[in-house]
């Protein structure tokens, strides 16, 4: 099966006309100066909270706790994220950094322990 040029620019569109209808449908539904509905405050006030539940519950799914490491990395990661978060107050960073410091634990640290 070849690839089609045609296909490909189609999909390439949609993709497009998706990203940008999420990106400025908000505008469009809340201009400047329209009261927002309060179920709007609502949920920008817990989506984070519950996107960062969403999160830990996905990546300690597949944890094996009886085996080496015994879920060291992702403890000390969410340990990480829980004080990040605690102290910065900013879900993006709290994220990046909890994922950058559980990627180097997996990767430079654990493979060296004598477990």
């Amino acid at each position: 099966m070849g690839y089609d040029l045609k296909n490909g620019l189609w999909i390439v569109a949609a993709l497009t006309a998706g990203t940008l209808l999420t990106r400025f449908l908000p505008f469009l539904l809340f201009p400047d100066g329209k009261r927002q509905p309060r179920c709007m405050g609502f949920l920008g006030r817990t989506l984070p909270y519950a996107s960062m539940g969403l999160l830990v519950v996905y990546c300690l799914k597949g944890v094996a706790w009886t085996a080496s490491p015994f879920g060291l990395p992702e403890a000390a990661a969410i340990l990480f994220v829980a004080a990040l978060h605690h102290r910065k107050h900013d879900v993006l960073l709290s994220i990046g950094g909890g994922t950058a410091l559980y990627m180097l634990l997996v990767q430079a640290v654990v493979p060296r322990l004598p477990l």
